[in-house]
């Protein structure tokens, strides 16, 4: 199935980074957490990818359009009759990746509608944010979509605390801490969704709709709206901080969303 990921945000509450680049460029581990998603991706099966691009999509389209530049060891010929030879294969060699300009200022239903022109009339597909990552199983969340026979499924996702949790005896000790426990009596829309081609039925002609209002709604009313639960780790990447820790996992090889080899 194509995977449509939304690439387009500001991301302004990262301003120390999205100042710079678009959101989905913030580097995680040397990588943009956009190489990460679709590495993901990539392990289920699914490499036949539509970017959604918006706010600075040229740096998104110079990343790839330089890809083996960005992953391999280069030799250059300098002389009169100048060559470049790359030395490495690489695992993305039968990706596909369309780039498609939705719109500087676009919403996310708006960008999703732009992006139905490179789906096949009919033709489902995976839809994400270009900012979580997650060990959600893709082809078991496509397994539930089949059999519940609605036209959006999104992952329920517990969302992770902003706060380390503490476990204290009566003396005030601490015991335990825990970094960013899921929170587990509450879901969230954790994205990596799969939607039938209907779902274009709900998106209207307007950039400023976004898919998590009014089509969501619309959605839920006419019980077109499913979920697959997701109990295992999950981790947007709003803020700083949440940068930070997700570097960090990656750097000391714990990034649980490395499946790959």
């Amino acid at each position: 199935m194509k995977v449509v990921i939304l690439c387009g945000g500001k991301g302004t509450r990262l301003r120390e980074e999205t100042e710079y680049r678009p959101k989905p460029m913030v580097p995680i581990g040397g990588k943009p957490i956009l190489w990460h998603i679709m590495k993901y991706y990539a392990h289920f099966g699914h490499k036949d990818f539509i970017l959604c691009l918006g706010y600075r999509g040229d740096m998104i389209k110079e990343f790839f359009r330089n890809y083996l530049w960005n992953v391999c060891d280069v030799t250059l010929s300098l002389g009169r009759q100048p060559a470049v030879r790359f030395h490495d294969h690489h695992d993305e060699e039968d990706w596909a990746v369309t780039l498609a300009e939705t719109g500087t200022e676009s919403m996310t239903a708006y960008r999703i509608r732009q992006a139905r022109r490179h789906l096949k009339p009919g033709e489902p597909f995976l839809l994400t944010y270009g900012d979580g990552l997650s060990t959600i199983d893709i082809n078991a969340s496509i397994a539930q979509h089949d059999k519940s026979g609605r036209i959006l499924t999104l992952s329920a996702v517990h969302p992770a605390s902003r706060f380390g949790a503490l476990s204290i005896d009566d003396q005030g000790r601490i015991h335990r801490f825990q970094e960013k426990p899921q929170v587990d009596a509450a879901y969230v829309n954790g994205g990596y969704m799969v939607c039938n081609h209907g779902i274009f039925d709900y998106l209207p002609d307007d950039p400023t709709v976004m898919l998590e209002r009014q089509p969501m709604d619309a959605l839920l009313r006419d019980q077109q709206l499913h979920s697959y639960r997701h109990e295992g780790w999950w981790q947007p990447m709003d803020t700083y901080q949440e940068m930070q820790y997700l570097d960090g996992l990656w750097a000391q090889g714990k990034a649980p969303w490395k499946v790959w080899a």
